[in-house]
């Protein structure tokens, strides 16, 4: 039973430097045609670090696993309000009283809730796809509005630095962005091939269901890269990157994900999730209210209760 163990790490590993390989040679070479770097940001980058997520979900769909698919996005949004978020405010007290976030949480919730009551239907199907990708153009295209509200006001000089999407390099030689774009487009099915399928083999070994090692193997593996993100940002005092990050992850999960794996092949929606885990996965959505609304801080004590309520929930979902 060990090499499973060891294939689903090696699957994750390639996941994440996959994402990461396609981000960086999406983004140079967008850059190099000349698309203006505010697009690649908003489209290219968002949808490359969610890439790992995407693949897997459309995976676990095709394989008949969605406990895989929905436990994927529904345990990586708690894990980034209680992980993702909590970890970095042990290191360090993030400022969040500081952030502009009251928007885009907003957004965060209400696509929550639809998500929520699309689950009720029992199953994501075509239809339901395409209401949460509409709901995803509506969320992108508010972003682009709003940076050309910024566009129009700012410095350019200041605004060109900003808009500096991640991975840019306008040094990166045109072999090497080739050589990224290759090792991405190969690597992301590679590793949710993957990482899927011994998860799978791990969950029906030892009896666990895919939802349950969707919601945390597969989840908190997923989860690492924002996680990473966050981290440097608090150690960094960018609290409302840190907050960003995880609102704006938490919207394209609900939102891409699920609707494009949707359009691939229906996703049925475990009875457990609708009685449990998208009551959890809210309830950690609503403790965000007192750094988005109250003006309060993410010190190390919340860091701590955070920390500890997720750990709570893992154990819940491993014994009940």
């Amino acid at each position: 039973m060990i090499l499973p163990w060891v294939m689903s790490i090696l699957g994750l590993v390639i996941l994440l430097l996959a994402g990461d390989a396609l981000v960086k040679g999406a983004v140079n070479l967008s850059l190099r045609l000349g698309v203006p770097a505010l697009i690649v940001s908003l489209t290219i980058v968002a949808f490359g670090t969610s890439a790992p997520e995407l693949l897997i979900s459309i995976k676990a769909v095709l394989d008949n696993a969605p406990g895989i698919a929905l436990g994927n996005v529904v345990g990586s949004n708690t894990a980034n309000i209680l992980l993702v978020l909590g970890i970095p405010a042990l290191l360090a007290t993030m400022n969040t009283s500081e952030c502009s976030t009251r928007k885009t949480y907003n957004m965060m919730i209400a696509a929550s809730v639809l998500f929520i009551a699309l689950a009720f239907r029992g199953v994501f199907d075509f239809w339901a796809g395409l209401i949460l990708l509409a709901g995803l153009a509506y969320v992108l295209f508010d972003a682009f509005r709003d940076s050309q509200k910024h566009r129009s006001s700012a410095l350019a000089a200041v605004e060109d630095d900003l808009e500096e999407p991640e991975g840019a390099d306008p040094d990166m030689p045109s072999w090497q962005i080739g050589v990224f774009l290759v090792l991405g487009l190969i690597g992301l099915p590679l590793g949710a091939s993957l990482l899927v399928d011994n998860a799978t083999i791990i969950a029906r070994t030892y009896g666990v269901s895919d939802t349950v090692i969707g919601l945390t193997l597969v989840a908190i593996g997923t989860s690492l890269p924002e996680l990473a993100t966050t981290v440097m940002a608090a150690l960094r005092r960018q609290a409302d990157v840190a907050l960003g990050n995880v609102i704006g992850s938490n919207m394209f999960n609900l939102l891409g994900i699920i609707g494009v794996a949707s359009l691939v092949g229906p996703i049925a929606v475990d009875p457990e999730f609708l009685r449990f885990d998208l009551w959890v996965m809210l309830a950690a959505s609503l403790l965000l209210i007192p750094f988005v609304y109250l003006g309060r801080n993410i010190t190390r004590l919340w860091g701590i209760l955070l920390c500890a309520l997720y750990v709570l929930y893992l154990v819940v979902i491993l014994i009940w």
